[in-house]
């Protein structure tokens, strides 16, 4: 089973969609609200996409509350951002209500708690999906964020390691680098959580430890930070790799992915033709 999970283009499986994933068995599917309108399309298009991939492939969603929310309202309760939970008995309330909701629209991932820390001046892109407060807090609030997800049967997804919360710009449109500057207090809530199943990796440069590629194609941010200074051992996913933080091709992003010391290459935006390159290019590992 290749290690990646993919976007799809639309509300159901397209033809050729259906043909590839039966030929390259990979990891599983993300969807996105171009793929969800209500819940008896949701309800069949879940049923049909674990039909098709290995039975214990996994189904993803990209759901947090507040903006960041692919499940929404009239059909979804609208959940409030990270950024208004004050205390850790709403912070386990909200997991358990995200959790729930996500089980029950079917699926087994949700990539959530954010905690990355929120600096002034730096970039919106995290802004109120951010944990209101220093380290401590932080790391207190996404922790049982993360156990209300975890207690209703969903893997968490901590983000975005080794910390996002310095970059000045969108990784979703260009690439952040965060000059040498002591980056302990972004290391802490990780490390507070490192034995949370799943995390994901943040596409931007840290030049206190390698001044050249982002962390989610670096290895040595990988291997010295997350995997070492932190201490996270669980399975490691990338961020999107479509996001305009990387350059290269889908299946050459993909395999640097890997190479670093990722576990799952993520690949969202359900373009057939990226998502062939990149399960054809897997197949050559």
């Amino acid at each position: 089973m290749k290690p990646v999970i993919l976007g799809i283009s639309g509300p159901a499986l397209a033809p050729d969609e259906r043909a590839l994933f039966r030929a390259h068995p990979h990891r599983g599917v993300i969807l996105f609200s171009r793929n969800i309108k209500d819940t008896f399309q949701l309800s069949d298009l879940t049923s049909e996409i674990r039909e098709i991939l290995p039975a214990d492939a996994v189904l993803m969603v990209d759901q947090e509350g507040g903006r960041v929310a692919r499940l929404k309202p009239p059909h979804w309760q609208a959940l409030p951002a990270a950024g208004a939970l004050r205390d850790e008995a709403e912070a386990y309330a909200h997991g358990r209500a995200l959790g729930a909701m996500v089980k029950a629209a079917g699926f087994d991932v949700t990539a959530a708690p954010v905690l990355d820390l929120r600096y002034p001046g730096a970039s919106d892109v995290v802004g109120d999906r951010a944990i209101t407060g220093g380290p401590e807090t932080v790391a207190l609030l996404g922790g049982k964020i993360a156990e209300g997800i975890l207690a209703e049967g969903v893997i968490p997804v901590m983000k975005h390691l080794p910390g996002h919360g310095r970059a000045l710009v969108d990784s979703h449109m260009a690439l952040p680098r965060v000059p040498k500057v002591d980056l302990s207090d972004d290391f802490r809530p990780f490390i507070a959580n490192k034995n949370l199943p799943w995390a994901m990796t943040a596409h931007v440069i840290y030049e206190q430890y390698d001044p050249v590629n982002p962390a989610t194609v670096s290895p040595i941010i990988i291997s010295e930070i997350i995997r070492g200074k932190i201490g996270f051992a669980g399975t490691l996913l990338s961020d999107d790799l479509a996001m305009h933080a990387l350059s290269g091709s889908p299946a050459a992003r993909a395999q640097a992915a890997l190479a670093a010391g990722c576990d799952i290459a993520l690949y969202c935006p359900g373009d057939f033709a990226g998502n062939r390159a990149v399960l054809e290019a897997l197949d050559e590992r």
